[in-house]
């Protein structure tokens, strides 16, 4: 199984990644059954990326967690202890895993992600690939200096992106091979825009719908 089809999205910024032996997860919600997360990835404290109940259905005591500094009482509160406080510019490597912990943030709807909160996206780093979760941003001059084979960027125009165009535009600046369009379908965006996003990037990028 190559590793496009060992990432696994439930809707917003929910993720699952299968590293090797261990299983990922960003942002865990519209959780339908129990998993056993290694990794849990929280990119901010909106209550669509970080829900307890959500977490809860797949962290363990042992689980670590990587968050910006606003999430760590709330996981803390929900009986976790093995957090990592990051920001934009934080990594640390281990085993053949890599996290780093890139901006994320409006230009323009400023009050949704501003800047200054320091929440963020993240690169993780398997073996030889690297895989980039944008977070809630919009388009921002800080992807590129990102490189990755795989980006997972969110298509909702009311928090995050402006228009589908310029979800399109960011998985060129991040010199993505594979694009997979995520946060739609919810609270803003259709499938139509994913349908849209890969037409955009047809034969430059290839757009995997989940």
């Amino acid at each position: 199984m190559n590793l496009i089809d060992r990432i696994h999205w439930f809707g917003q910024a929910s993720v699952k990644i299968e590293a090797g032996s261990r299983i990922i997860y960003s942002d865990p919600y519209m959780i339908k059954k129990q998993d056993k997360a290694d990794i849990v990835l929280i990119t901010h404290s909106h209550f669509d990326h970080l829900s307890v109940d959500d977490i809860k259905k797949v962290a363990a005591t042992g689980t670590r967690f990587y968050a910006p500094p606003d999430c760590i009482a709330k996981i803390k509160a929900a009986g976790y202890s093995n957090i990592t406080e990051v920001r934009p510019g934080f990594s640390e490597k281990f085993d053949n895993i890599s996290i780093e912990a890139v901006p994320a943030y409006n230009v323009v709807k400023k009050n949704f992600h501003p800047k200054e909160n320091n929440w963020v996206g993240y690169v993780i780093g398997i073996d030889d690939k690297r895989i980039y979760l944008a977070g809630d941003t919009e388009r921002i001059p800080e992807m590129k200096n990102i490189a990755c084979d795989i980006a997972l960027l969110p298509l909702g125009q009311v928090y995050t992106m402006n228009s589908v165009e310029e979800a399109a535009e960011a998985a060129k600046d991040v010199k993505a091979a594979t694009a997979i369009p995520i946060h739609y379908g919810v609270y803003e965006g259709t499938k139509a825009d994913a349908m849209l996003f890969r037409k955009l990037l047809e034969g430059q990028t290839l757009v995997v719908i989940k």
